[in-house]
């Protein structure tokens, strides 16, 4: 077990130095600030998982346009909740808030149960810190936040060498964020800190000259504030191919498949996908009429988390499928539905001219 460091500061000192850099310097305008709700917060939390704000500001604004309460969202069909959030990638985010959706109406008359860290961590899709930030920044009620940013910042302040994932350290670096919340002015103490680690106490490059700790930071102090926090240990990433069918209709339209509701790109929408060329000689045999095979488009590269994606894409005309195929759709990329699609399949299809299939995609 890692004890937690000795606090740099005291308590008071430290939410006053931040909260005066706050003032000064950060964000009052933000989309999900105005107006405030526990709603409003929540969407903007699980968008931020491991996405920018620059990046984030547009899809919130056209997710709230479109689900302005969350009763709208719990009763939207997950197509149109995916649709929405095609590009934000980690599309269990999307999901699991849907989900959690459906499940405050049914168990807690549609209003986020904020009440307590528990509640709301009882959804899917919601940690610990989530839970702090919507509870602190919804009703100003003393929570602590520990995202990415808190953690980055807190490693560097105390010079934590270890990964912060690991458990000891992080139930240390809990502690830290504990220590410092204070019980008022919650809701602008959680965003500073969040402002602080992504404008100011940042990845690359940390303005070290301009932070109000530089005095008191032992990453500052040692003068490579960058080795904080410790990266997680690397294992090399697995290579994995596919071949994803581009089926075109005479009228133009891409065959696409709906996947499982669990696992890779869950719920999405893709091009029908096949180890080898084989796989996808038997599949044309038996479910399209007249297939005419075109060359394969430049193979590119999709990276995951723990693997990349190696596609090959590979057009093929066709008269129409045979039988009744159930689970799949035409779709028409002249006049695209609101479908939520896998990213490179969304890259693939807006490189497409209408009755051709001779582009060659970007990477994705």
């Amino acid at each position: 077990m890692t004890d937690m460091p000795s606090p740099r500061l005291a308590a008071e000192a430290f939410q006053q130095r931040l909260l005066a850099w706050f003032d000064r310097e950060g964000r009052h305008d933000l989309p999900w600030q105005s107006p405030r709700s526990a709603y409003r917060v929540w969407v903007s939390e699980i968008m931020l998982q491991q996405t920018q704000v620059s990046t984030v500001i547009p899809y919130f604004e056209r997710f709230m346009a479109h689900f302005p309460s969350l009763t709208a969202l719990a009763e939207a069909p997950q197509d149109e909740v995916l649709h929405l959030w095609t590009g934000l990638g980690y599309y269990a985010r999307a999901r699991n808030m849907h989900k959690a959706a459906q499940q405050v109406v049914d168990a807690h008359q549609g209003e986020l149960p904020t009440d307590s860290v528990e509640a709301l961590m009882a959804l899917p899709g919601i940690g610990r810190s989530t839970a702090g930030a919507i509870i602190a920044q919804s009703i100003g009620q003393r929570a602590a936040i520990l995202d990415g940013n808190v953690k980055r910042s807190l490693t560097r302040l105390h010079a934590v060498a270890e990964w912060p994932g690991k458990p000891g350290v992080e139930r240390a670096l809990w502690a830290l964020a504990d220590y410092y919340t204070p019980a008022s002015r919650v809701a602008d103490y959680t965003q500073a800190m969040m402002d602080f680690g992504a404008t100011l106490c940042k990845r690359s490059r940390p303005l070290c000259e301009r932070c109000p700790f530089n005095d008191v930071c032992l990453a500052y102090a040692q003068g490579e504030p960058q080795r904080y926090p410790e990266s997680k240990p690397k294992k090399p990433l697995p290579t994995r191919e596919t071949i994803m069918l581009l089926l075109c209709d005479p009228n133009g339209h891409v065959w696409l498949e709906q996947r499982p509701p669990s696992g890779l790109w869950g719920g999405l929408w893709s091009l029908p996908q096949f180890d080898s060329q084989g796989d996808l000689n038997d599949w044309l045999e038996a479910n399209v009429v007249a297939p005419k095979r075109a060359s394969a488009l430049a193979s590119f590269q999709h990276t995951f988390s723990h693997f990349r994606l190696a596609i090959t894409p590979q057009p093929v005309s066709c008269d129409r499928l045979q039988g009744v195929r159930e689970g799949g759709t035409w779709y028409d990329p002249r006049h695209p539905p609101a479908l939520g699609l896998a990213a490179p399949v969304k890259s693939l299809l807006n490189h497409l001219q209408p009755f051709a299939l001779t582009s060659t995609p970007g990477r994705a």
